[in-house]
């Protein structure tokens, strides 16, 4: 849970866990919105390569990748 008592989104890829969010929303939505190349991701993300950005693209919600930020900043202020 975070501090707000709302519970975190967390995609394990490998052994690495990458929490969701404003940042990493912002950069999946740009991977969704533009010619973004999953190398290119991996790299934002700080992953390894574009098998493991291809994992946790996988792994993440449908309702994240379409969830405007802001409404993701009210979200995740709510408590």
């Amino acid at each position: 849970m975070s501090e707000s008592g709302r519970e975190r989104i967390v995609v394990r890829v490998g052994d690495k866990e990458i929490e969701i969010n404003e940042e990493v929303l912002l950069t999946l939505q740009e991977y969704v919105h533009t010619p973004m190349s999953l190398e290119k991701l991996a790299e934002k993300l700080g992953l390894e390569g574009w098998e493991e950005a291809y994992e946790f693209v996988k792994k993440v919600p449908a309702w994240v990748l379409w969830t405007p930020s802001s409404m993701w900043r009210i979200m995740r202020a709510e408590g």
